[in-house]
């Protein structure tokens, strides 16, 4: 006769995971929704400029966080980062041929960067 009563001889191995049969996108969305409502219920107008910096910092580091699994998930994909690299080479390799191949073209590549400098480094 054994101490055990009958309906205790469930084996521990079968508990159930949350979230086991969601995919990424789903927790992803359900992580973005949870962060829209955290957010939304902050009064900005009550926080310094401290505090306005340390949200930015935190939504910024919430985001890469999300670009990190989205990143991992592609490099997941056996083809998959192949073939984005073979993109990557093709569009620079088209953007080069229609604004390098003559020096005109070369000058107002030059040109257009050395205006972005002046304008955002002054």
């Amino acid at each position: 006769m054994s101490d055990v009563s009958p309906g205790s001889n469930q084996d521990s191995s079968t508990k159930t995971i949350p979230n086991a049969g969601t995919g990424v996108s789903e927790r992803a969305s359900e992580l973005l929704g949870k962060t829209n409502e955290i957010i939304g219920k902050i009064d900005w107008s009550q926080m310094g400029k401290y505090g306005k910096a340390a949200g930015i910092v935190a939504i910024v580091i919430v985001a890469q966080v999300i670009i990190k699994v989205v990143i991992d998930t592609v490099n997941f994909f056996p083809l998959l980062p192949g073939l984005l690299e073979l993109l990557g080479v093709i569009v620079v390799g088209q953007w080069s041929w229609e604004n390098l191949t003559t020096s005109d073209k070369r000058n107002a590549v030059l040109e257009k960067v050395q205006n972005l400098r002046k304008e955002y480094l002054g």
